[in-house]
């Protein structure tokens, strides 16, 4: 039996979704797409997973879509859906907080897959190349501007040069770039750092911030978690034992 395209575990709060089609440097097609979107729905309904890990093979994240399935549908004159824009969107409507762990290239729908975390870590390793212009195609433009600004996301989007770590980091298209023998470490660490943190008070958090960037009224979506939230269970617990830490009592 051959190994699934998608490996789904979970460990002390973390779920984590990995990219298993190393031979294709984790090229995006329709059954690993598939794939995707089923490991997300399994993490979104898993309670043990509190954020979700999105991680490539050693030394590549996703080189892009499978071009070879998607030229082959056209050779045969079939209308082909796009499958790695449905796992991006799977990725993107997660209401649970979303962080790539980018160690290789990020092509084009491997690029928008990144893009539709929350937050991105990548090693020295990394590189992200939008080409869809290139192809006659519209990829990731949508994502970009919210990322690293209008001006940014056009060059990368009209040009599709590829962008290595360093400036990745530089205009905020990841979070952070770290060496990639501290990578496996870094990404665990704040992974973990989430993990910790309230379930609700994450979800509420990110649906606030996501309102805010699209501009929505986010100060109503914060008051409507503020009323949701304070005095309740979990809230109460972790204050209170907050309180013991700072106080002592």
């Amino acid at each position: 039996m051959s190994e699934p395209l998608v490996v789904v575990s979970v460990a002390n709060g973390i779920g984590r979704l990995r990219l298993n089609r190393a031979d294709k440097r984790n090229a995006l097609n329709e059954e690993m797409s598939g794939q995707v979107l089923a490991a997300i729905q399994q993490l979104e309904l898993d309670d043990n997973a509190v954020c979700i890990v999105i991680e490539g093979t050693d030394g590549a994240f996703c080189a892009g879509a499978d071009m070879a399935e998607a030229n082959a549908a056209y050779e045969a004159g079939q209308h082909r859906f796009n499958p790695s824009a449905y796992a991006a969107a799977a990725v993107g409507s997660a209401t649970k907080p979303t962080l790539a762990a980018i160690d290789g290239p990020a092509y084009g729908a491997g690029a928008l897959l990144a893009c539709s975390t929350d937050i991105r870590i990548a090693s020295d390793r990394a590189r992200f190349r939008f080409p869809g212009s290139e192809y006659g195609l519209v990829v990731g433009a949508h994502a970009l501007p919210s990322l690293v600004g209008g001006p940014i996301a056009k060059e990368l989007i009209f040009t599709g040069r590829v962008v290595d770590a360093e400036e990745a980091a530089r205009i905020g298209l990841v979070n952070r770039s770290v060496p990639a023998a501290d990578f496996a470490a870094t990404v665990d660490e704040l992974a973990g750092q989430i993990a910790a943190s309230s379930p609700l008070a994450l979800e509420w958090s990110k649906r606030t911030i996501n309102t805010a960037v699209t501009g929505g009224n986010a100060l109503a979506v914060e008051q409507q978690a503020d009323l949701l939230l304070r005095g309740g269970p979990d809230h109460k617990v972790r204050f209170g034992a907050a309180t013991k830490r700072v106080t002592g009592r």
